[in-house]
């Protein structure tokens, strides 16, 4: 991936916020712009030059990953090394990502750099990565394929009597691994029955039983790129009212998906989907937002929510992922990740959403 390219595209942020240089600390923005994989570095990036932070655990590693850069192994603390290159730099006006920034850093940063202004800034490289590149892309489509095909083999080919939750969770852990994962994109939610009544569920021991709906919501992570999808099937034949329920919920969807393209925003487009649960008699049971963008993490902006203004850029992925839940009863999710396209948008997964009856 072009990195260099991505910094460049920064440096017209930094002139347009009136700043000598910027910190990136958040982790996945240090990534999105260097290349480093790491559970520890910075990026003092300027208008015509960049120099990266790590301790000595990851010396070696930095060498490989960001060998285009300057690189400094700091041992006294992070604070004081990048006050030593903001002095050697020249730089007194330097922005910090606000979100990313503990107050104690802040303050150490302010003592040991008293000649740098520190000006909290919004989260410019986050919102770069709202648009994803053809490699990007292809990553999220691998992170996407290892869950498809974990759900085919995993919950497709046949579910038994007195699966746990857990049991079940652990089992499409190691199907998407199989099928090329890294490792899991966020823990499993499954969740059967009346635990289905939960948006985000944590897997129990409670057993499978014939009647249960079976809401699973699980992602892949590949080379640091997410996938997210919640399907919703039934071992045996569930309650009539979770049948019109999924009706209502994959009516919504589709009416969300219809309402994506470059342009439209999050409220335009949570409130198509949301307006046909409304109309059901279940506003007060979806009571999350529509989606949410997902890359290096998986819940990055743009944020679909009814009380959002994003608006959605060519190039970027979201979930569509309505949802009613019933209280002792059960609930229903469907989700599905969406390129956004200039007239429309292309869903990503594969796996049918068809409520299936086991």
């Amino acid at each position: 991936m072009d990195h260099a390219l991505r910094r460049e595209r920064l440096d017209a942020h930094i002139a347009e916020l009136g700043l000598d240089a910027l910190l990136v600390t958040r982790l996945p923005n240090v990534r999105y712009l260097t290349g480093f994989t790491g559970s520890n570095g910075q990026l003092l990036l300027t208008r015509d030059r960049a120099i990266f932070f790590t301790d000595g655990r990851y010396t070696e590693q930095s060498t490989q990953e960001v060998p285009d850069l300057e690189r400094v192994t700091y041992r006294d603390g992070f604070a004081a090394a990048v006050a030593e290159a903001c002095g050697r730099l020249g730089v007194s006006r330097v922005g910090f990502e606000a979100e990313a920034l503990t107050y104690r850093l802040w303050e150490d940063l302010r003592r040991e750099a008293r000649g740098v202004e520190l000006v909290p800034a919004d989260d410019e490289v986050a919102r770069l990565r709202w648009v994803k590149d053809e490699q990007e892309l292809g990553l999220i489509a691998r992170a996407q394929e290892a869950a498809d095909r974990a759900f085919e083999e995993v919950v497709l080919s046949g579910l038994r009597r007195g699966t746990t939750e857990r049991e079940l969770a652990f089992a499409l852990e190691l199907a998407m691994r199989r099928a090329g994962a890294d490792e899991l994109g966020f823990p499993v939610i499954a969740a059967f029955g009346e635990h289905a009544a939960e948006p985000h569920h944590r897997p129990t021991d409670r057993p499978l039983r014939r009647g249960d709906v079976v809401k699973l919501d699980f992602g892949a992570l590949v080379d640091g790129y997410h996938s997210d999808m919640t399907r919703t099937v039934a071992f045996g034949e569930p309650p009539a009212r979770l049948r019109e329920v999924r009706d209502v919920v994959a009516a919504a969807q589709r009416a969300g998906i219809r309402a994506v393209r470059a342009g439209s925003t999050s409220a335009e487009v949570d409130r198509a989907a949301r307006s046909v649960i409304e109309e059901a008699g279940l506003a007060d049971r979806f009571p999350h937002g529509l989606g949410h963008g997902v890359g290096l993490e998986i819940h990055e902006g743009p944020f679909l929510r009814w009380d959002g203004d994003d608006v959605l850029p060519a190039g970027a992925v979201v979930t569509i992922e309505p949802g009613v839940y019933i209280p002792s009863l059960g609930g229903v999710r469907i989700e599905d990740l969406v390129l956004v396209t200039e007239d429309g948008c292309r869903e990503i997964p594969r796996s049918t959403k068809e409520l299936i009856v086991l």
